[in-house]
């Protein structure tokens, strides 16, 4: 690594405090890279980000680890050949000259979020079939609230992960239920990052698989008797309202057999409009949204006041061990940089993720 003119110069721009354990580490492992921390504030307005980044580093960076902040434009960071995200998404960079203008790498840190997700899954989906909410007003209430209450369990429940990624393989583990045809056992393996001891490395758990972003594929999909439909595939053109009255009614058999749906993917996915909808005159049995559309969800929104939904503000990824697997991710990647070997992660700009 590093065999030419230039030293390799690694920059990390994050909005966050400098995560100094993480970078020491990654400075003992690759002691002849230059790595450079700078924190950038949480702003709508990514050219300001991009701006509080000096010049100077830009120009020299070969890689870059970002949440948001690139080079403004492709000529500002003339050695960059690598770009590390810090997120499972690459949506929020989609417009950006460095995405559509050139070929430079980006890789996403998909498989740091499948297991604190997969939990998030399963906890709120058990606050609704075990009725804790009612349980938690109760005892706020200082009442024993045992009349009446009955729950329905998970057994033989059927689960549907609409994108059998690194979160969805977590989600199949955890659930040991259906998943979301790879028709070769290679199709079926996950080759990006995967936590050890997480996911299904060669996706042997789900039951039957479904492939296709047609409606048909799809329509085909939400047949299959679905307690709990996952939603864990990557915002795109094809996927913006991939989900809507059509497609509720399938998945709840015309409101015979009403099912939970989990977000975690993002908002516009759904169409929310009819979500609520279909919440409110029992089509879907509940809803817990990781994600909204728009973000931060209004304080008007009908969503917050539906008893069979629960909304958190897109957190579920969140986990005390990210910071370290994602710097674990940009590990391998220089890694395979210096031994010549290809990126893992890496986004295909014409699928979008």
């Amino acid at each position: 690594m590093g065999g030419g003119e230039h030293k390799e110069a690694v920059l990390v721009t994050l909005p966050m405090p400098k995560p100094d354990a993480a970078i020491e580490k990654l400075q003992n492992k690759f002691p002849h890279l230059k790595i450079t921390y700078r924190s950038v504030a949480w702003t709508k307005d990514r050219a300001q980000s991009e701006a509080e980044i000096p010049k100077e580093l830009w120009r020299e960076a070969t890689v870059l680890l970002t949440l948001f902040a690139l080079p403004p434009k492709p000529e500002d960071a003339p050695l960059l050949d690598f770009i590390q995200l810090f997120s499972a998404g690459s949506n929020q960079l989609a417009s950006h000259p460095i995405y559509t203008n050139t070929d430079i790498p980006i890789a996403s840190a998909s498989g740091v979020h499948g297991p604190q997700i997969a939990e998030w899954v399963i906890m709120t989906h058990l606050i609704h079939t075990h009725k804790y909410n009612q349980l938690y007003e109760a005892q706020k209430d200082h009442k024993w609230a045992k009349e009446n209450y009955r729950v329905k369990d998970s057994v033989g429940m059927r689960v549907g992960v609409l994108g059998y990624g690194s979160i969805g393989r977590q989600v199949g583990r955890v659930a040991k239920a259906m998943a979301s045809p790879k028709d070769t056992p290679e199709k079926k393996k996950d080759v990006g990052y995967i936590v050890p001891g997480t996911g299904d490395p060669d996706g042997e758990i789900p039951s039957a698989w479904y492939s296709g972003l047609d409606k048909d594929s799809l329509h085909n999909f939400l047949k299959q008797d679905i307690d709990l439909l996952l939603v864990s595939v990557p915002l795109t053109k094809e996927t913006t309202h991939f989900l809507s009255t059509e497609e509720f009614k399938i998945l709840s058999q015309d409101g015979k057999k009403p099912a939970f749906i989990a977000n975690i993917a993002r908002g516009p996915i759904i169409d929310q409009s009819a979500l609520i909808k279909a919440l409110k005159d029992d089509t879907l049995a509940g809803a817990s949204l990781d994600v909204t559309d728009p973000e931060p969800l209004p304080s008007d929104s009908e969503l917050w006041g539906l008893d069979n939904v629960i909304v958190t503000p897109h957190i579920s990824g969140n986990g005390e061990a990210y910071v370290d697997r994602a710097f674990q991710i940009l590990e391998l990647q220089l890694e395979h940089k210096q031994k010549g070997e290809d990126f893992i992660n890496v986004v295909d700009r014409k699928r979008g993720y």
